[in-house]
């Protein structure tokens, strides 16, 4: 009986996801040195996966609560944007389907921005509903960062389209009768609030991307509007632009 090619057998390694397949057994026999490399990487590859399996358990801990307390429209919520110099803070508040699959899920900033682009398709895909909250910097200025991140959350909520019956929020307390739980580091800790924050942040780097055409020479595509030394540079050699915040040192030692 001919052997399988190695190229075959890598090709089978893609399709099994069980470690009792008979094919393993009788491929660990295998003397060829491809053939036990495929091994090896699909070994890694299953390990890998086994450990986003777990973190994605884990981070499932505080829905878990929640549903076995009788709530079933859970909606997580978190926002981005409180830091940078120019630009809008941007909340997200999204309910995930009770069986979803969102490996490698972690809070936003710990992300690749290609690993950050692909979660963000998968929670536009799979969640029951996304809602987007939006505060422009006139109105940080006027309310302020803190002010203006809570109104963002809240508009976010009232975005979506089912009304959540409990909320998970990173950090904060909203004004709202809905039961709700405040998590500090939330974006590590729950599946519901790290996938608003993947779904703000790409939001917000987006529109700051946008901006960096119509206002170019500070960097926003590449700084989100956050203070780098690129940034800094551009304000010093042009001046501020329209969504500066004014409020914001060292935007404001400009504006005098």
């Amino acid at each position: 009986m001919n052997k399988e090619s190695i190229k075959d057998i890598k090709e089978e390694l893609k399709t099994i996801d069980r470690r009792d397949d008979q094919r393993l057994t009788f491929w660990k026999d295998d003397e060829r040195l491809g053939v036990q490399q495929a091994l090896a990487q699909w070994e890694r590859s299953m390990v890998k996966q086994e450990s986003e399996i777990a973190q994605f358990k884990q981070l499932s801990i505080f829905e878990e609560e929640a549903k076995k307390a009788g709530h079933r429209l859970i909606a997580g919520i978190d926002e981005v944007g409180r830091g940078p110099l120019a630009g809008p803070v941007v909340a997200a508040a999204v309910i995930l389907p009770e069986k979803c699959e969102l490996l490698g899920l972690n809070d936003s900033k710990q992300l690749s921005i290609k690993k950050r682009e692909a979660l963000y398709d998968q929670i536009q895909s799979q969640a029951i509903a996304i809602g987007i909250g939006m505060v422009d910097h006139k109105e940080i200025d006027e309310i302020n960062i803190y002010q203006a991140s809570k109104k963002a959350m809240k508009m976010a909520v009232k975005d979506l389209d089912f009304t959540p019956d409990y909320l998970l929020i990173d950090a904060m307390e909203l004004e709202l009768s809905i039961p709700q739980k405040k998590l500090i580091k939330g974006d590590a800790r729950s599946v519901s609030i790290a996938a608003a924050s993947i779904v703000a942040k790409v939001c917000r780097d987006r529109l700051m991307e946008d901006y960096s055409k119509v206002f170019p020479g500070y960097g926003f595509e590449r700084n989100a509007g956050y203070g780098t030394k690129e940034h800094l540079e551009g304000m010093k050699k042009q001046g501020i632009c329209a969504i500066h915040r004014r409020t914001f040192a060292p935007v404001k030692d400009l504006c005098q």
